[in-house]
């Protein structure tokens, strides 16, 4: 990791100034609240960085309201489960700047987003994402070898957004183990308005040479150019992953 920390620094640094918006239908205010800015990191979630969104505009919110705050953006509910920076890559790259989104607390769309009622949640999911992770690459041996404090400093760099503690453990998931390289590359394409796509992809061709993100994309072109005509064209943005490089 030493020879590319100053790149892995760079991704960790990476930041959207946002603009958060009430809905104008839900503030009980004659006048509606001031936009709420927020410069936040790209690898985060929505969940961990909006907690002063949320107090900010429940003073203007009616009492009887009962409040799961939710994003919107033109229309598109977003999901707090993915990466902040990949959804302003799917949804807002070529827009201006700051990215404004709507701050809903009524009317949760049930059949679009999973519930997220706290932190505990975000910790929960993103960790299944990292055991996943290291399943494929590890067979969970690296995961399973670590203490509890080693998950919860792992979660805690990411929450606090400090890229020392973060990185002091999340480095154990980067390095081969005994057994040799990773048995698979853990990869996830997201695409607008469709689950994304996972396939078991080696990090070694049949030929014995080492497999190129060419050939990563096209073992898993298929499942992408089957729901596009043959003028089509289409681009791939390339998202830094946690635990995989």
């Amino acid at each position: 990791m030493g020879e590319d920390r100053h790149i892995l620094r760079a991704v960790w640094e990476g930041r959207i100034p946002v603009a958060f918006t009430l809905a104008h239908d839900e503030s009980e205010s004659p006048n509606p609240p001031e936009p709420y800015f927020l410069l936040v990191p790209r690898l985060s979630y929505f969940p961990i960085v909006s907690d002063k969104v949320s107090r900010h505009f429940s003073r203007f919110l009616s009492p009887t309201v009962q409040p799961e705050m939710w994003l919107e953006y033109q229309g598109q509910p977003l999901k707090w489960h993915y990466p902040i920076g990949v959804l302003f890559d799917l949804y807002a790259a070529d827009d201006s700047l700051p990215w404004t989104l709507t701050v809903h607390f009524q009317n949760f769309p049930e059949s679009e987003l999973l519930h997220c009622q706290s932190r505990e949640v975000v910790e929960s999911q993103f960790m299944s994402t990292i055991k996943e992770a290291d399943a494929l690459k590890h067979r969970c041996q690296v995961m399973n070898s670590m203490q509890k404090r080693d998950h919860k400093q792992l979660w805690n760099g990411l929450r606090n957004d400090k890229f020392d503690e973060f990185w002091a453990i999340n480095r154990k998931l980067m390095e081969q183990t005994d057994e040799g390289p990773f048995r698979y590359i853990p990869f996830r394409i997201y695409q607008l308005d469709k689950p994304f796509i996972q396939k078991l992809v080696k990090p070694v061709n049949e030929d014995g040479k080492p497999a190129t993100l060419e050939n990563l994309i096209e073992t898993v072109s298929s499942d992408i150019k089957k729901d596009f005509s043959k003028s089509t064209r289409y681009s791939v943005l390339f998202y830094h992953a946690f635990s995989s490089r």
